[in-house]
């Protein structure tokens, strides 16, 4: 290797190998990225970067990477494709939408996305103007039961105060469902900053059928049976109330409807929270002692809460530990962060309350595919969606726009949204930056930038602080998603909704606060919000009664439990015995992978190599009684599909448990399927089966059986 040239730099930015958290420090020789490393001076990540930011310039060069539009040259799914250019691919693109918003209705459009990312400020904004409220995303399963329990509960999503900008992190944490400290980062929050405030902390309680790392040191670890979350929170209710342990200035000054709760959890007790959590009715006593009375204390959730029939309301239940405790946006509890006032927000999350809770009226709600079944769901139901675009029930949406998604793959019914977009969808188009499984059944696919080809403002999880990304480099005709919605809506005439010239102008719009423009600002990398705690004690809560609702005004109005109940999963030894016979095993999926992000980077070969097999963990004592060796392949199966995993024996889960990676596909293999229906764990839920008020699936108990390949 020569001598460095006399160009190298390093510049500050920010990753997006995940959600957007951590701040890193990007080193270019030449014109060339050869390094990405963490920023120990960031605030946010102090250094930490994981695997997935550290291949960044591994992905940006990648060979498979998408670099100009294509056009479908044959049959769907026949994998012929011809280059066009962006004129040509946007013409097209504009000519179908708005012939099918001429001759259908605006409705019979799509807008689809994956998780969180830079485009979802203008995907949303996009469905908006064009007209259409069939937006299509994942939410249902990740975050979106969490955000709409704490929007008609306290009017704001608390965030657990691990910064500690008021003097203090939580003497108390309670980590439930969540494990993005081996994850890398989530919901606006740093793994490794989370891992910091763990070590502070005089007590930590660690609630997850799995023994994840902060188990491993625990005070409590509370090794529930899954699908139970709700059942476990609402017994710790009755013991905080029952043994007067709660903050009663808060209740009393604060709170609605403590009585009705008291009266409602009276029969919940930790005796009765036992045969069905498979938790001691000692062990619950005892968390939940600690939980009331080591104070401050700061309860962190995560994805485990969202994928059930119950999520809603164990989000409630949750929600509820935490203002009984007091914890409400304290030092060291659960926070509202304060955003810096120079910049425009971005973010929904800023501005919640109960105007963030979206009651449609009827005649809108019905136009929304699946939009009266689930009473809290804003927009589509991911799987309803899919399902009607075969059946034509209520109606056939004609024409779909899919950005940094991988539906096959992320969502269940994967078979029903092949045939969807083989068969029935008259056109698509997919923005990504790799082909995949999804991108293989469109009529258009747009090369989307990586993050180190963006410039932006950072400000969507995080919120108390306001990041800069900066577009270092060029790879072939690749565009920023949101440049491209742009040109579209544009084109479309679009413009109230999108009234800048482009993207820059857009950028200066958000950064008139500051007095400088963009390209002024990006310079600063980073700007903090002026932290406040207890605001509710000047302003009440964005609630209808001001106040920290236990009992839900909105819940009773819209004909909902006003109070947290429990549902046992439909799929569970305990509600289908029978079927437990054929299945003895309960299925987990959806538990996220330091390597990867949901089925992004399967082709990176540093990360591919950290985790080259689609893994399911089996108890050592359920293997040896299956024969079955660790590294073995093997069938998991369940009632509705099959799929082939390699074993890892591991003691971290129970005897009668799995736990599975999902998003699994072989980018290695010959397109255009990449072996995708083989290792597709998704592939083995049903849909019958949701929660009734946020639409979220069981995916984290469920029934399966284990074979060994033979």
């Amino acid at each position: 290797m020569g001598p460095k040239t006399s160009t190298a730099r390093v510049v500050r930015s920010s990753c997006r190998g995940c959600h957007g958290v951590c701040q890193v420090l990007v080193h270019i020789e030449g014109d060339r990225i050869v390094k990405v490393k963490g920023d120990p001076d960031s605030p946010t990540s102090r250094g930490y970067l994981c695997p997935k930011g550290a291949a960044a310039p591994e992905i940006l060069y990648h060979k498979d990477r998408l670099t100009y539009p294509l056009k479908r040259a044959g049959r769907r799914g026949e994998s012929r494709w011809e280059r066009v250019s962006w004129d040509e691919a946007i013409s097209g693109m504009v000519e179908r939408l708005d012939r099918v918003r001429r001759e259908s209705g605006s409705e019979y459009f799509a807008m689809a996305q994956g998780t969180g990312r830079p485009y979802t400020e203008f995907t949303i904004r996009f469905a908006n103007a064009f007209g259409t409220p069939n937006f299509v995303g994942p939410g249902h399963l990740c975050y979106l039961p969490r955000v709409i329990a704490s929007n008609i509960t306290l009017g704001g999503l608390p965030i657990v105060d691990i910064y500690g900008f008021g003097g203090r992190t939580p003497a108390c944490i309670m980590n439930w469902g969540c494990n993005h400290t081996e994850t890398g980062a989530a919901d606006g929050m740093c793994g490794s900053m989370f891992n910091r405030a763990l070590r502070k902390a005089q007590k930590v309680i660690v609630v997850d059928p799995r023994r994840i790392g902060p188990a491993e040191t625990a005070d409590h670890w509370l090794q529930l049976r899954p699908g139970s979350e709700c059942a476990l929170a609402l017994a710790m209710i009755n013991v905080i109330i029952t043994e007067e342990i709660y903050d009663h200035e808060f209740v009393e000054k604060y709170g609605f409807g403590f009585d009705r709760l008291a009266a409602h959890v009276r029969p919940f007790t930790p005796e009765w929270a036992e045969p069905v959590t498979r938790v001691s009715a000692f062990a619950i006593r005892d968390a939940a002692r600690t939980f009331a009375t080591t104070r401050p204390a700061g309860l962190q959730w995560g994805n485990g809460i969202d994928m059930g029939v119950n999520s809603f309301q164990t989000g409630r239940a949750l929600l509820i530990l935490m203002g009984l405790t007091g914890s409400i946006d304290v030092p060291g509890g659960n926070v509202f962060w304060v955003p810096p006032k120079e910049i425009r927000p971005k973010s929904p999350l800023i501005d919640m309350g109960v105007a963030g809770v979206q009651f449609l009226p009827p005649e809108k709600k019905a136009r929304i595919i699946s939009g009266d079944r689930f009473r809290f769901t804003p927009g589509c139901h991911a799987p309803m969606f899919w399902k009607s675009v075969i059946t034509g029930e209520p109606y056939r949406v004609r024409a779909m726009w899919i950005v940094g998604a991988n539906p096959l793959l992320t969502l269940t019914q994967g078979l029903t949204i092949e045939r969807a977009l083989k068969d029935y969808m008259e056109y698509t188009v997919v923005s990504d930056m790799f082909m995949t499984p999804t991108a293989q059944l469109a009529d258009l696919v747009l090369p989307a930038a990586h993050w180190l080809e963006q410039d932006d403002i950072v400000f969507m999880h995080k919120i108390w602080c306001v990041l800069t990304r900066k577009k270092l480099t060029q790879i072939g005709e690749t565009r920023d998603d949101r440049d491209v919605i742009f040109e579209v809506a544009h084109r479309l005439g679009l413009h109230d909704a999108f009234p800048w010239p482009d993207r820059y102008a857009y950028l200066d719009w958000l950064c008139e606060g500051t007095g400088m423009r963009f390209e002024e600002f990006k310079e600063k990398d980073i700007l903090l919000g002026e932290m406040r705690y207890r605001k509710h004690e000047e302003g009440g809560f964005r609630t209808p009664t001001g106040k920290f609702e236990f009992y839900s005004t909105i819940a009773e109005h819209e004909g909902r439990p006003p109070l947290p109940v429990y549902v046992e999963p439909p799929l569970s030894p305990v509600s289908a015995p029978e079927l437990a016979k054929e299945y003895p095993l309960i299925l987990m999926t959806g538990s996220k992978r330091l390597n990867f992000f949901h089925s992004e980077m399967h082709q990176v070969g540093s990360l591919r190599k950290r985790r080259p097999d689609p893994v399911v963990a089996i108890h050592p004592a359920t293997a040896a009684s299956l024969g079955i060796l660790d590294g073995d392949w093997v069938w998991v199966e369940s009632p509705y599909g099959k799929v082939k995993l390699r074993a890892e024996l591991s003691d971290r889960v129970a005897p009668d448990v799995v736990d599975a990676d999902h998003a699994w596909w072989y980018p290695e293999a010959a397109p255009p399927d990449y072996r995708w229906k083989e290792s597709s764990v998704n592939l083995l839920f049903g849909d019958e089966h949701f929660d009734p008020d946020s639409g979220a699936e069981p995916l984290k108990c469920y029934l399966c059986k284990i074979t060994p390949v033979t």
